[in-house]
């Protein structure tokens, strides 16, 4: 698929989907994957006639890199903007995970008029907590001066929940997935650092309006369910789901779980 000029760089976008239910959905994805981790939610979505688009942020997955020590979320947030507005008139629901949710709860209560709907998936409207920080700069640092291989043990339980890390059944995934975390570029670490150094967005969520859908999964250690509460609690009208023997990945962990929970979302709002 093609790279997409976007607000400065070059997105790699995947546009597919007849569209013939004259629905869009846009999957945000989260930190040290790319759009890929969406793959389940792409097939089963497109066969049920939605248009679905799903994109790498700036400097990860296919997308072009970025110079300098940090990519924002406010940059990715202009990046979503910008993108949305490509797109053309009509609304979409926006599905973002993780640091994609970051995006999904700027859009929301920045830019109504572009969505239908947001769609949250293990995610936060509070700054990284301060306990996090430190450990995440030495990971990040370690990542970035030496090699993503020394703490892929110690990334791995943060991205994945107990049941995906524990069970036999998951071995293959587990490899694909870890092969994946191993095949980040070494520039990373500037949207590593964006992440880290993200500012609150609590202040802006009573301003959100937009049906909304707050999934989490119920072994997710990075943003632990209680944030989940935290944001449902302050959007009015919106609702919450929690995915069993899920971590922080939930679309690859539990993908038939978190069809369910969209699905029926977004039927219930025709």
């Amino acid at each position: 698929m093609p790279l997409v000029p976007i607000n400065g760089t070059r997105l790699y976008v995947e546009d597919t989907g007849s569209g013939s239910n004259g629905q869009t959905i846009v999957f945000s994805h989260g930190l040290l994957w790319s759009g890929e981790m969406f793959a389940a939610q792409l097939a089963h979505f497109r066969g049920l006639g939605y248009r679905c688009i799903a994109y790498d942020h700036r400097g990860q997955g296919r997308s072009d890199d970025h110079p300098g020590r940090i990519v924002t979320i406010e940059l990715v947030y202009d990046d979503a903007v910008a993108l949305l507005e490509s797109l053309g008139p009509g609304k979409v629901h926006f599905a973002g995970l993780s640091m994609g949710g970051f995006v999904a709860l700027r859009l929301a209560a920045r830019r109504p008029d572009l969505l239908a709907s947001m769609i949250l998936l293990e995610t936060s409207a509070e700054p990284e907590p301060r306990e996090n920080i430190r450990k995440y700069k030495m990971l990040n640092a370690i990542a970035r001066y030496l090699s993503l291989s020394l703490v892929a043990n110690k990334v791995m339980p943060i991205m994945f929940g107990r049941h995906f890390l524990e069970s036999p059944d998951r071995e293959l995934d587990r490899r694909i997935w870890l092969s994946k975390l191993l095949g980040n570029r070494q520039s990373i670490y500037r949207a590593v650092n964006g992440v880290i150094e993200r500012e609150s967005i609590e202040s802006e969520l009573p301003r959100i309006s937009c049906p909304s859908l707050i999934i989490v999964g119920e072994q997710d250690t990075a943003t632990v369910p209680a944030k989940a509460e935290r944001i449902q609690r302050s959007i009015a009208g919106s609702s919450l789901v929690r995915i069993p023997r899920a971590g922080h990945s939930s679309s690859i962990e539990q993908p038939e779980a978190v069809n369910a929970a969209i699905e029926s979302f977004l039927t219930s709002l025709r």
